[in-house]
């Protein structure tokens, strides 16, 4: 309980309330359905009426998917992502041979979330047998059982795989960064000139989405601050400054430009590779102008492809 509510106060989460578990899945989870009915006196909570159930050993669950069970839950009582078999099914004899092969294309892994009408789950594990309630794996079965409640199966996303050996941390890690890495947040200064960051954005989207990458424009540097709170989870940021050399001189943009480079040492710790560009352009020629942020966006778009090089604090001028 003291890990988890490090872990609440560290990210700042503001709508998580912990339960203490049950030396089973079903007790825990029947902790919590106890703590949305208003059964702890020290936990006040308003009882929803859809509840979802989720495993964290899934933690690649996507928002479509938690809103299609949620849907079919109220339409149904109950709903539950299922995928297909990977592998088949048999069931050995008593001797360790073959009695019976189950056919792959009739059977479905049962996969989480799951969500329920909270009527029909609490009901369910209130009747529950102690049997079950020690043994049991399934809560769509538990709502069939004590509830007879036929769950609306749902197909679930091919990332709801199980997290169940080491080596699943590392297929893990390799997804998370490769999700993470393909979000650029490209922090600039709309007060310097909207049009010229208008025309970057366009240019970068046409370079990067093409590769999978999302780039998101922030409205001002003070969004780079949110890397040092933690609310920063890109793996490439980038802050760019336009500079208009007849009202600025190159020198002032580079000295601030320079204090960027302890900054971005620092964030490297939290696996953020943060970069400087500086685009010293004139207003006067709209032609030359377009050519420099062309310039520019296709050396942050360098800057992203060689992210995995470890570069950081890297300062450019165009």
């Amino acid at each position: 309980m003291d890990t988890m509510m490090a872990i609440i106060q560290r990210y700042q989460h503001q709508r998580v309330t912990l339960v203490e578990a049950g030396a089973t899945r079903h007790q825990s989870i029947f902790n919590g359905l106890k703590a949305l009915a208003g059964d702890h006196t020290d936990i006040k909570l308003s009882t929803p009426t859809v509840v979802i159930i989720h495993d964290a050993v899934r933690p690649f669950v996507e928002e479509e998917v938690l809103m299609r069970v949620v849907t079919a839950a109220k339409d149904y009582g109950a709903a539950g992502a299922i995928r297909p078999l990977v592998s088949t099914v048999i069931t050995p004899s008593a001797d360790g041979c073959l009695d019976q092969s189950l056919e792959r294309a009739k059977h479905r892994a049962s996969e989480m979330p799951q969500a329920f009408l909270f009527d029909v789950i609490y009901r369910a594990y209130c009747q529950c047998s102690d049997h079950d309630m020690e043994f049991g794996t399934e809560c769509l079965h538990l709502a069939l059982k004590y509830g007879q409640t036929k769950a609306k199966l749902v197909e679930g996303s091919p990332d709801l795989w199980k997290v169940t050996y080491r080596r699943d941390l590392y297929a893990m890690e390799s997804i998370i960064k490769d999700k993470i890495s393909q979000q650029i947040c490209v922090v600039t200064d709309t007060k310097k000139d909207a049009v010229c960051i208008s025309f970057l954005q366009e240019l970068l989207k046409k370079q990067l989405e093409v590769q999978g990458s999302s780039v998101t424009m922030c409205p001002n540097a003070q969004d780079l601050q949110k890397i040092f709170l933690g609310d920063c989870y890109n793996f490439v940021c980038i802050n760019v400054h336009f500079l208009d050399s007849q009202n600025i001189s190159l020198s002032d943009g580079m000295k601030e430009l320079m204090e960027m480079k302890d900054f971005a040492k620092e964030v490297q710790k939290r696996n953020v590779f943060l970069y400087g560009v500086l685009i010293y352009f004139t207003q006067d020629d709209p032609q030359q102008l377009q050519e420099d942020i062309g310039q520019g966006a296709t050396i942050i778009a360098a800057l992203i492809k060689d992210r995995n090089a470890g570069l950081t604090g890297q300062l450019l001028r165009v």
